[in-house]
């Protein structure tokens, strides 16, 4: 499905104007109308700057969600949302975001709202670029979640989770989405203590009714809430079973690793596209065009033209908007240089 030699993508969420930050903390102040034009208004400066950077893939940059996924529990029944953190000082990190208390079965029973946004997207974006489509899987889903007597751990929540994950991809791809990403962050970040063979059947089984009706791409990343990775950041103990995901592309964290196991990319190429995060969005240096085309030299040590494209490391929702679009800026830039020396 790939036919531009080092494609330029973004994972999915981009960064918040100022404005919708503020607003988001005054929500009682607008009504419903407002609201939706506000929605509507932030999605169209997410386009904006991917338009505007030239990107070949877009988002709608995700700023209806809170998070990557947090926002995804407020469509689930059966859940009781705990709001109270279990960490208030001290330095920023994921251990000050509380779990939620599961009080019943788990439904979706108006979906995860992926559909809602996807139709914003088309809407709202110009002709031209891709338009691409991410839904958290499972297994990430499970992890703000207690277990209980009826769910006993996290592999029982994720089971609950995938029918509903799977009819949200169905959804969306029927209604006209031609590029999915399913993240799974807890995947990579776990996959050096855990079964990877029992990720990647529960992987498959989740992505399963929509395998070859999409460009269909997972992303591996080592996390990113306020700046902080979570995981143990290699990606050695997720090859090879990670190879046997059934999707045409898996994207994996490289500048903030300095492009540490570069070569692994080498064993993905073979096996499926691979998409390379050439851009860090926990610094806050601007790569220049320069930076991205030795960094794509070095990956096309390893992968061929045809087989890579190149994104931030994960999603720019962290990431100071001024600084989300010059580095998109310059990530363009470099990719389309280095296309007229292959």
């Amino acid at each position: 499905m790939k036919e531009t030699p080092i494609r330029t993508t973004v994972i999915g969420s981009y960064a918040f104007p100022g404005w919708l930050e503020f607003a988001s903390q005054h929500l009682d102040k607008f009504g419903e109308a407002d609201i939706a034009e506000m929605q509507e208004d932030a999605v169209i400066a997410a386009i904006h700057d991917q338009v505007s950077a030239g990107l070949d893939v877009i988002t709608d940059g995700e700023q209806t969600r809170f998070d990557f996924n947090l926002s995804f529990y407020g469509f689930l029944t059966g859940i009781e949302q705990n709001e109270i953190n279990p960490r208030k000082f001290g330095p920023p990190a994921h251990d000050q975001r509380g779990k939620h208390l599961i009080t019943g079965d788990i439904t979706a029973p108006n979906g995860l709202g992926v559909v809602e946004e996807f139709e914003r997207l088309k809407k709202l974006a110009p002709e031209g670029p891709v338009l691409k489509a991410s839904i958290p899987g499972p297994f990430t889903l499970s992890g703000r979640l207690l277990p209980n007597a009826q769910y006993k751990d996290r592999y029982a929540i994720t089971e609950a989770l995938i029918p509903i994950v799977r009819e949200e991809m169905e959804k969306v791809v029927a209604a006209g989405c031609t590029e999915l990403t399913i993240d799974e962050p807890s995947m990579s970040c776990y996959a050096y203590k855990e079964d990877t063979k029992k990720f990647v059947d529960i992987f498959n089984r989740t992505v399963e009714p929509v395998v070859g009706k999409c460009n269909l791409s997972t992303h591996l990343c080592f996390g990113n809430f306020k700046g902080h990775a979570v995981g143990y950041r290699k990606i050695s103990p997720m090859i090879p079973a990670f190879l046997d995901f059934k999707v045409n592309e898996m994207h994996v964290e490289m500048a903030n690793r300095e492009f540490a196991e570069i070569e692994l990319i080498e064993p993905i190429a073979k096996k499926m596209n691979v998409a390379v995060g050439v851009v860090d969005v926990k610094s806050y240096y601007i790569e220049t065009v320069e930076d991205i085309k030795e960094s794509l030299k070095l990956c096309l040590k390893y992968a061929p033209a045809d087989k890579l494209s190149i994104a931030p490391d994960c999603g720019l929702s962290q990431t100071a908007r001024w600084a989300a679009r010059k580095k998109l800026e310059n990530m363009v830039a470099g990719a389309v240089e280095m296309r007229k020396l292959i």
